[in-house]
This record gives structure tokens, C-alpha cells and sequence, in this order.
């Protein structure tokens, strides 16, 4: 686990892991720092992990975004050199423009990074072993027209986390954002509604895109996979 990620009051980011139910769920809270945690639970009806994963290797364009959330998404902005579709998302740069919920549009970047980097590894390992995990996607957060970097490009603003769960239905998606890690003082930077906002967001998004994916995936023949029939 790396201790640096959502801090001490959230570092037991590895509960995320287990099946059982959590204190934080859906809703927000605050790290004494005053940095703002956001969490989302989505059901995916008729989705699994597989096709979530392959979902970050495919959309590239702002129409395959305004799929994904109709509403808020305006704008796609481009992956770097270091996406491929199809095979690799990881390690890659995306810009975007999105509102949240009633937070007006900003510019956002993130860079994607191995999920063994937040979780401790071998107990991820274990989890997809367990099939407590089937698909995790991690990702370095910034917001604004000038977007605060490190020496490795990553945005400085914040993290991010789903992790999909497959189930009977489908799969279980949770969650995770940490923001404010570049203010100077989040706990009045950054009020309550934006972490509500960005709540709306993230279970608008992953509803609407629950509803196409299944489809979409096999008809691009999304890992080789042959759709299923129905009859």
C-alpha cells in the first residue's frame, strides 16, 4: 500500500478489497487536513470488469464521451503517445473538459498508473485471484487550464480509484476520489457541493455507460470475446 495515497485517515485504501460492506460507501468526508474524499458505489447491470478495463483502452473521441455521460462530458481533448487503443491505457496522459452535476465545465487532466502503486500488491493480487476484483483503474488528477505537474507529469491536484467487482448481475463499481492535494488550504478551497458534484458525476457516468457497454463491447469484438446468444 503506498502510505503517501489518500493519506492516513483513508490509507486503508486496501479495505476496497474485500466484499463486505464499508463505512463510507457513497458520500464525503474530510481527511484532517481538510483534503475532500469522495465515494461512489455504481451497480453495472450486465458489465464485468473485463469490459471496464477494455472501455479506457476504446473511447477517444468527445462523441464516445458524451456517450459515457450525456450531460456533463463535453469535451475530449486527446490521449498522449503513450495510449494505444485497444492495448494499453496505462501510463497515458488524457485531457478533457466535463462539468459536475451543477459545477459549471472545467478542464481536467489525469494520468493512469498501475493500481499495485495504491494497493498493496499482493493483496490485489489476491483479491482478482478471489475474484473479489476483476478489473481496477487508478489514475493521477488535475483540474484547470494549467494543471499542476511533477517532474513525471503526473497532475498534483488529486487520485482516483474504481474497482469493479464481478456479481451475478453484472458487476459492482467503487469508487474513490481524494481532491485538494495542491491547495493551500482545501478545507475552504474546495467546498462541500464540489465533492457532491463530482458524487453525481461519477454515478451519472457509470449508469449511462452500464446501459451501452455490453453492446458496444461485443460488437467491437472487445477481447476477442464472441457475444453471447440470447437464443
Amino acid at each position: 500500500m503506498n502510505d503517501n495515497a489518500f493519506e492516513p485517515d483513508i490509507s486503508r485504501i486496501d479495505e476496497l478489497l474485500q466484499i463486505t460492506p464499508l463505512r463510507l460507501e457513497t458520500g464525503i468526508c474530510r481527511l484532517p487536513s481538510g483534503c475532500l474524499v469522495v465515494a461512489c458505489r455504481t451497480d453495472m447491470h450486465g458489465c464485468s470488469g473485463r469490459m471496464l478495463d477494455w472501455w479506457f483502452k476504446f473511447f477517444e473521441t468527445t462523441q464516445h464521451i458524451n456517450w459515457w455521460h450525456p450531460h456533463d462530458h463535453l469535451e475530449h481533448r486527446g490521449w498522449d503517445a503513450h495510449w494505444k487503443k485497444g492495448e494499453r491505457y496505462i501510463g497515458a496522459s488524457i485531457e478533457a473538459v466535463e462539468s459536475l452535476a451543477d459545477i459549471p465545465p472545467v478542464a481536467a487532466r489525469l494520468k493512469f498508473h498501475e493500481p499495485r502503486e495504491l494497493f498493496d500488491p499482493a493483496q490485489l493480487e489476491l483479491a482478482f485471484a478471489e475474484k473479489r476484483a476483476s478489473a481496477a483503474v487508478y489514475a493521477r488528477i488535475g483540474f484547470g487550464d494549467h494543471v499542476q505537474l511533477d517532474a513525471q507529469g503526473d497532475p498534483q491536484d488529486g487520485e482516483m480509484v474504481h474497482l469493479a467487482r464481478d456479481t451475478p448481475f453484472g458487476c459492482v463499481l467503487r469508487s474513490r476520489f481524494l481532491l485538494g492535494r495542491s491547495c493551500a488550504d482545501p478545507a475552504t478551497e474546495l467546498p462541500d457541493a464540489l465533492g457532491l458534484g463530482l458524487l453525481r458525476h461519477c454515478y451519472t457516468e457509470f449508469s449511462y455507460l452500464s446501459r451501452f457497454l455490453p453492446s458496444l463491447y461485443y460488437g467491437e469484438h472487445g477481447n476477442g470475446e464472441a457475444a453471447p446468444l440470447p437464443w
